[in-house]
């Protein structure tokens, strides 16, 4: 068995632009065409730890960028390359997937990769294609996952 260690910190570093974090070429360029310029307050402090396989808590009021911070976080570790689930988002509510696939479709644009929202009220066997398919980014509610 392995040993786990765990450490808390409360520094963060804070990042002034999207080009400062050294995200790919390809995210980059959905980021910009998604509509942002400068990242938010949350997304300057909650980036970069994501893409770094870091565990964060992070809260911000509605409307801040909280949905695409571990959107950007976890797409900079997709290898696009490979075709099967590497990014998993679990959400208690359809609308919410639903709204956070129309996002991270848009983030990705650019990267080619796959993006798929699987929740009840649709039939299971798209979400087997899907994930035949090579679907690398799956959306879903907790019944549809199970």
């Amino acid at each position: 068995m392995t040993d786990f260690k765990m450490t808390e910190t409360t520094e963060v570093r804070s990042y002034e632009s999207f080009d400062d974090m050294t995200l790919p070429e390809a995210l980059l360029r959905g980021i910009y065409s998604y509509g942002f310029e400068r990242p938010s307050a949350i997304q300057q402090k909650g980036i970069k730890p994501i893409s770094e396989g870091r565990d964060i808590l992070g809260q911000a009021q509605s409307g801040t960028g909280k949905t695409a911070t571990f959107c950007i976080g976890s797409m900079t570790r997709i290898d696009p390359t490979l075709k099967a689930p590497q990014v998993l988002v679990l959400t208690p509510t359809r609308e919410l997937a639903q709204q956070i696939e129309q996002v991270a479709k848009g983030l990705s644009s650019n990267m080619g990769l796959s993006v798929y929202c699987a929740v009840g009220g649709t039939e299971l066997h798209h979400d087997l294609r899907a994930l035949d398919k090579g679907a690398q980014f799956i959306i879903g509610t907790p019944g549809r996952i199970y």
